[in-house]
């Protein structure tokens, strides 16, 4: 990711610049050099408009922190498809439906690759996730682990039974802090993650206070290993400087990593050495998967480092997304009166008065899947999606996107496009019902979760998660705001977009039967 102005202050500290003070002049002079070679010489290709940057620099220096809004300033500006030179890289914003279908969809293959920052290649084992790895028969090999194995339909439901406890906990928690503010975010993000690791490796973790102590540790784990994807790193702009670590960022994730790594081999460890009754969790059923793997004569290998690498995925990909969709419905929610009534009378109506929420009742609830929907238009969890690198030099809405560009999608900017939609700043689930418009990313006026051969690969398990708490908070409590508190929901840019200002609320039961209450 690039991130804000804010970024040279860090750049390079003293010690760095006494160390390396030669080699930096040096580095620094041929990129100079090459960059004004680039600016005299005569331009064969037809480059999309952008802003005037800066020798060396390009624009770096002038970005904005909040990037989607900064982007979608620019193409007020500079059209629907603009360039930033991001030091010796370019960047490309596209900000229009149109262009977004040419990138997504009719040139699906040569965009699908990643421009991969030093940071994300650290974290992932070397690229070796879903995420970050090259488009091709590796890549392929993983999508079809994830999304027609382990994330698919079959697979969830099977550990279905994890989710409710995890759900029943958070209940129980809730139940206890009636009348007093909850931090809905928080509580979201241990419920997440909880579910998550139960999910990956519930049945090997023995005891509550266990499982509280692992989700606790991978809490401060996910948050460090986020910062450090967000921080602005001159080796993602420079490639040359790229082997010095100027920042130490990429030294700074790989002293993470291990961390993460050693719970991964515990696990493993812990499954592949007890024997007994097989487990029904995600980590057995990707053993089984490479077991069955290494039978075959696969040019493509399914190892244990990719089964670690997904885990990483689900933990870190899998959870603050989740969790800040959830925080964000929650705040608009209690914005609106109308619509948490509207949501709490069909769940009544679907599921009953004295009944509990199950996961079945979910595909019965056209409103409150509507709310899920208008809230990723309004807030989309990745606002500029992950960045794509074309494989070859292509042209896009007339333009040409030089091979190696960073591109974004501004998807944030689409949601909110006045052509589109109908008073675009308005909450207004309503406008979901009955339409065309759902998670699939084909139609271009709404993709939240992406679209073509990079859509997420975890549509299922979002849904899932985020609806099942949303109902279950909404059927069991009525919320409210603390009293002289002002509910903003103001954004804030990053890897995924975050409430600005933390969502408190107090939850009360309304429900008669205490028993609902308790933990199962």
């Amino acid at each position: 990711m690039i991130l804000p102005s804010t970024f040279f202050q860090d750049l390079l500290t003293a010690e760095y610049w006494h160390n390396h003070s030669t080699t930096i002049v040096l580095t620094l002079f041929l990129i100079s050099a090459l960059t004004c070679y680039a600016c005299l010489k005569p331009k064969a290709q037809s480059l999309p408009p952008g802003p005037p940057g800066l020798p060396i620099f390009g624009n770096l220096l002038s970005l904005d922190p909040d990037l989607h809004t900064y982007f979608a300033g620019l193409a007020q500006t500079h059209g629907p498809i603009f360039k930033l030179q991001l030091g010796s890289k370019l960047g490309i914003v596209l900000t229009s439906p149109a262009v977004a279908r040419q990138v997504l969809k009719d040139h699906d293959t040569v965009f699908a690759n990643r421009d991969v920052p030093a940071a994300g290649r650290a974290a992932s084992y070397g690229g070796s996730d879903i995420v970050w790895n090259p488009y091709g028969p590796e890549w392929r090999m993983l999508r079809k682990v994830c999304v027609l194995k382990m994330l698919s339909n079959t697979t969830l439901d099977s550990v279905y039974d994890l989710r409710r406890k995890e759900m029943g906990k958070t209940v129980a928690y809730l139940r206890e802090r009636a009348g007093s503010p909850v931090n809905v975010g928080e509580q979201g993000f241990l419920t997440v993650m909880n579910v998550v690791t139960n999910m990956m490796w519930g049945g090997a973790v023995e005891g509550a206070a266990e499982r509280e102590r692992l989700a606790a540790g991978f809490r401060e784990l996910v948050s460090e290993m986020t910062l450090l994807l967000g921080k602005p790193n001159v080796s993602d702009f420079f490639p040359l400087l790229a082997r010095f670590d100027l920042q130490g960022v990429e030294k700074q994730m790989q002293a993470l990593v291990p961390r993460f790594d050693e719970i991964y081999e515990r696990m493993i460890g812990q499954r592949l050495t007890v024997e007994g009754q097989e487990r029904k969790d995600f980590l057995q059923f990707l053993l089984n998967l490479k077991e069955e793997a290494s039978g075959d004569d696969s040019k493509t290998p399914f190892t244990i480092t990719h089964i670690k690498a997904l885990e990483q995925d689900m933990v870190v990909g899998g959870t603050d997304t989740s969790s800040n969709t959830i925080e964000f419905a929650m705040a608009e929610i209690l914005r609106k009166p109308e619509v948490m009534k509207k949501v709490q009378e069909e769940l009544e109506s679907v599921i009953g008065k004295d009944n509990m929420v199950e996961e079945s009742h979910i595909h019965k609830l056209p409103y409150l899947q509507a709310v899920m929907k208008e809230t990723l238009r309004l807030h989309p969890t990745l606002p500029l999606m992950v960045p794509h690198c074309p494989s070859e030099t292509t042209t896009v809405g007339g333009y040409t996107i030089p091979k190696g560009s960073r591109v974004f999608v501004n998807v944030w900017a689409i949601h909110r496009d006045p052509s589109i939609w109908e008073q675009p700043l308005e909450f207004d689930p309503s406008r979901f019902l009955d339409t065309k418009w759902d998670f699939s990313g084909k139609d271009f006026n709404y993709f939240p979760f992406g679209s073509g051969r990079r859509i997420c690969a975890g549509i299922l398990m979002a849904e899932r998660t985020v609806l099942y708490f949303l109902a279950t908070l909404l059927h069991l409590f009525d919320w409210t705001i603390p009293q002289n508190e002002k509910l903003e929901v103001s954004e804030k840019f990053g890897i995924v977009l975050k409430m600005k200002t933390p969502l408190l609320a107090i939850p009360t039961p309304r429900i008669s039967i205490p028993d609902f209450y308790k933990q199962s």
